[in-house]
């Protein structure tokens, strides 16, 4: 029999090559999940740092996923160190992503960082919030495709880096140029950062599983919250080289590029590459997720075939409105917390701290969202639930915007703000786990929720513009934020209903079908191969 081993995989004589096995020993080792990779025996090598990872591997671990068999302590026992290595790694590189992204909002309060770099009036400073989203809507989709390529410690090293020195450059640039040139780098570095998370968790976690990683992780209330504080303390500080506000710069880049280094060395790009678990242990990785919806690393569709099957796929244009529509909040809210609760009276840097509280309390509210969708396998009514509370509040800015400062109408202000920021940065992970369970194959899952992202950010160029009328406390821009989150939850009320008649209708189609009819629907998807979502047999989270 011919040796069909990639070459890139070093081959090593074993023991059991050398003698003969007999159906017992063979039933063993398959039943244990290590059968087929100790025939690739060694360590992949790659050829350089843009080389794709090996196939073999990944057929090799599929191929045990298939036959190996654990008990549920096995299977929880995986996970917990899925999530001690990989969800840990996430976690910390999205808390430094958002730093990057947002100190810019906290700095804006500050009278130097505004002279510094010739901000002079509220036009100015809401194009450099908005400029930030061409490179990130242009690259996202190739971003995709790369990651998916190269793998994703080596793809979200290249991001870390870049972003990183992009906002570490911030500390000595000067002048209204240099802000807007260093914003767009800052939004090429982060382009497919997000969706490609997204992306790559899939390949770890169950869909009932997805929500409440993500909302652990790929939310931007824990950082907001740790910012907060970081930026009260920071921009106290003073020396003769460097003022508060670069301090902020500084102190958040540096280990923005130390978790890139982290990234690449400690976070596998697929299961069938993680040094931290057993073979064992990575067919266990792999046989959760494929018998809940088999991703593939390999193969699938190309990227111009995966473009072209979501531009054709309503579902993904109602992701999309969805997205782009809660998006509209988030994109405004967190560059303009701080200063909207300047304008409510205080100080700069009392702004600052005051900015902690509704981050925090967003939080829990993001983690209960994220756990109880998980829970009862629903997003369509948890996101109308957020989307819902989030316009309520923005409806409630918009009616008490010009009113005055007295006591009362600060604190239904302020407490307006607690129901924005939880309802929208509770949207995030219940609408891209939504994606990613919507959309099959895999390579399709990765252009999918790229193009949500990607198109969405056009939307986000526009978005910080809607807060124009500073003189009248921001209203007509919340009342914009009010409409587009309305928007967003009627969108989600359409898909929901959508998609579960196509259940229904699928599940129809099923039992009507003769036995004939089923066999060969099924010889249609070869052995390892993914349903694909316009397939009967595809069952949608509603």
């Amino acid at each position: 029999m011919p040796d069909s081993r990639s070459p890139s995989v070093r081959s090593e004589p074993r023991l059991s090559e050398k003698i003969e096995e007999g159906p017992v020993l063979k039933e063993s080792a398959l039943a244990d999940g290590t059968y087929h990779q100790a025939r690739v025996a060694g360590k992949a090598e790659r050829k350089h740092f843009f080389s794709p990872p090996d196939a073999s591997l990944a057929e090799a671990v599929n191929r045990d996923a298939d036959n190996v068999e654990f008990t549920e302590e096995e299977e929880r026992a995986v996970r917990r160190k899925i999530d001690v290595r990989v969800l840990s790694l996430v976690v910390c590189s999205y808390i430094f992503n958002q730093f990057d992204r947002t100190n810019i909002g906290n700095a804006h309060v500050l009278k130097p960082f505004n002279q510094n770099f010739g901000i002079t009036d509220n036009n100015k400073w809401t194009l450099a919030l908005s400029i930030f989203y061409v490179g990130y809507c242009i690259l996202e989709m190739p971003a995709n495709v790369l990651q998916r390529y190269i793998g994703a410690n080596r793809f979200f090293f290249l991001s870390l880096t870049w972003w990183g020195i992009a906002s570490l450059s911030f500390v000595y640039a000067k002048g209204y140029a240099g802000l807007l040139v260093l914003r767009v780098l800052l939004g090429i570095g982060e382009a497919g950062y997000y969706a490609g998370m997204i992306y790559y968790l899939s390949f770890w976690y169950k869909r009932s599983e997805l929500a409440m990683r993500i909302s652990l992780c790929m939310t931007g209330t824990l950082p907001g919250a740790i910012g907060g504080l970081l930026a009260f303390g920071l921009v106290r500080a003073h020396t003769s080289l460097l003022t508060g506000w670069q301090f902020l710069f500084l102190i958040e880049a540096i280990p923005t590029l130390i978790m890139a280094f982290a990234i690449l060395l400690f976070l596998p790009s697929f299961p069938f590459t993680a040094s931290f678990l057993t073979p064992r242990e990575k067919a266990i990785a792999q046989a959760r997720v494929n018998r809940d919806h088999r991703p593939q690393s390999h193969g699938g569709m190309s990227g111009w075939t995966g473009f072209k099957a979501v531009v054709n796929d309503v579902n993904a244009w109602a992701l999309m409105i969805i997205y782009a529509s809660f998006n509209v909040g988030v994109a405004t809210i967190s560059y303009f917390l701080p200063t909207l609760i300047n304008e409510l009276g205080f100080s700069p840097l009392s702004s600052q701290g005051l900015t902690v509280a509704p981050y925090a309390v967003g939080w829990f509210m993001v983690f209960f969202q994220a756990w109880h969708s998980d829970r009862t396998r629903d997003r369509g009514y948890h996101i109308m639930l957020s989307t819902a509370i989030s316009c309520v509040g923005y409806v409630v800015l918009a009616a008490l915007a010009g009113r005055g400062t007295s006591s009362r109408m600060i604190g239904g202000r302020y407490f307006a703000l607690f129901l924005v920021v939880g309802g929208n940065y509770s949207l995030f992970p219940l609408v891209m786990s939504w994606a990613a369970n919507v959309f099959s194959p895999t390579s399709k899952r990765g252009v999918g929720t790229a193009f949500i992202v990607s198109i969405s950010n056009c939307v986000s160029i526009a978005s910080p513009q809607i807060y124009f009328d500073s003189n009248d406390d921001f209203r007509i821009g919340h009342a914009i934020a009010a409409a587009c989150l309305f928007a967003s939850f009627m969108s989600a009320f359409l898909l929901r209903t959508r998609l579960a008649r196509l259940n229904k209708r699928r599940a129809e189609k099923i039992r009507a079908m003769t036995e004939e009819e089923s066999e060969q629907m099924k010889s249609r998807t070869a052995e390892n191969e993914e349903v694909w979502d316009d397939d009967p047999r595809y069952v949608f989270m509603t």
